[in-house]
């Protein structure tokens, strides 16, 4: 991961869900639907990311579903002013933070939380922003615990995971991003065409690694695609959830 995984914009507002559990894990909590459930997987500023908590809250309205965004961080939370205070991101070591939550010690609680959900609802689908990525691609691995998957500019992203997938999945791809690389993006487009699931692969120009979920609301070019990349997650849920 990079720089860029650690800067961004604070959007303002105030989310309208919850704090409950789900499983072993706090989670902020949204919606009232009882026929599906959204899991959102946090990029590295974690659970109480207000951006992410808004961006729940327009799922759960706009996608009928109860949107869950738990804590994969195991209580360690990256501060907001991290994104644009330069200090703070020159202290922020993300390998460090990485090496703390990696995919080994992280996806069985992301796995757990997945099948919790998939006892209360019919239909579970999951999104992850950066960090996030690779996670709802190992699930798309296994359609008894998912039904769909999307993801916004994923970090740590390998070539197995993506041929691993076996449901409908979504990637919102920035034109720059170090992290989901010109070369990736390119397997990624050969061959997921390939497994016999429906795919969709939304492409943003102009804008950068984060922007769907840490994007300037006062640049015009940035405020587009951040909105965007909400409706376009909201019309892949409803096509995939109902």
């Amino acid at each position: 991961m990079s720089e860029c995984c650690k800067s961004g914009f604070s959007w303002g507002g105030n989310p309208v869900g919850t704090e409950t559990t789900l499983g072993d894990n706090k989670a902020y909590v949204t919606g009232t639907s009882k026929s599906a459930a959204i899991l959102i997987v946090h990029d590295v500023f974690g659970w109480t990311f207000r951006n992410l908590r808004l961006l729940a809250d327009a799922y759960a309205k706009e996608a009928d579903a109860t949107v869950y965004l738990p804590d994969f961080f195991g209580g360690e939370v990256v501060s907001e002013e991290t994104m644009d205070d330069p200090a703070k991101r020159e202290a922020f070591n993300v390998m460090s933070f990485i090496g703390r939550n990696s995919k080994d010690k992280r996806f069985p609680e992301i796995m757990s939380c997945a099948k919790a959900l998939k006892s209360q609802f019919p239909k579970v689908g999951a999104i992850g922003f950066c960090y996030g990525g690779w996670a709802v691609f190992k699930l798309g691995s296994d359609p008894s615990l998912i039904d769909a998957v999307s993801t916004a500019h994923p970090s740590m992203l390998e070539k197995s995971e993506i041929e691993g997938l076996k449901v409908p999945v979504q990637i919102l791809a920035p034109e720059t991003d170090p992290m989901f690389s010109p070369e990736l993006k390119e397997f990624a487009n050969k061959t997921i065409p390939t497994l016999g699931v429906p795919y969709e692969y939304v492409y943003f120009p102009g804008l950068v690694h984060g922007f769907a979920a840490r994007g300037d609301r006062n640049n015009k070019a940035q405020k587009d695609g951040l909105e965007r990349a909400k409706r376009s997650a909201v019309n892949f849920f409803n096509e995939f959830l109902h």
